[in-house]
């Protein structure tokens, strides 16, 4: 199976929370510690908790616990975008392109849910 790096879940979402980070930078200063830092923060826990489960995956009640607070993560970043669109701080593009991210990643969360067998094949 390889390592959680070869997995196309945890390139995207690595990727989505690079992209988060990237355009949250020119949001309003008055935000640092508000939309720019709550988008920031789950964006990166839903990577994070893909890992994490990833590592658990011998332990099938760990390892979806861990994809439940991934795909918790995501859903909550789905909704900062969508504020953050409505709020201007985000263009077409952006909204777009962070919407269709975060909606695939929290698909693939769930067919992981579905088929945990498949991921604790021996390597």
């Amino acid at each position: 199976m390889g390592t959680y790096q070869d997995l196309d879940i945890y390139k995207l979402s690595y990727r989505m929370a690079l992209r988060v980070f990237q355009i949250s930078r020119k949001f309003p200063r008055e935000e640092i510690f508000g939309m720019t830092s709550q988008i920031n923060r789950s964006s990166r826990s839903v990577c994070v908790n893909v890992v994490e489960a990833y590592r658990k995956k011998t332990y099938p009640k760990h390892f979806k616990s861990k994809l439940s607070d991934a795909d918790g993560e995501c859903s909550e970043t789905i909704i900062w975008i969508k504020m953050c669109y409505d709020m201007k701080y985000l263009n077409d593009e952006e909204y777009c392109e962070l919407n269709i991210g975060f909606e695939r990643i929290g698909q693939m969360i769930g067919k992981m849910m579905q088929n945990p067998a498949k991921f604790n094949r021996s390597t």
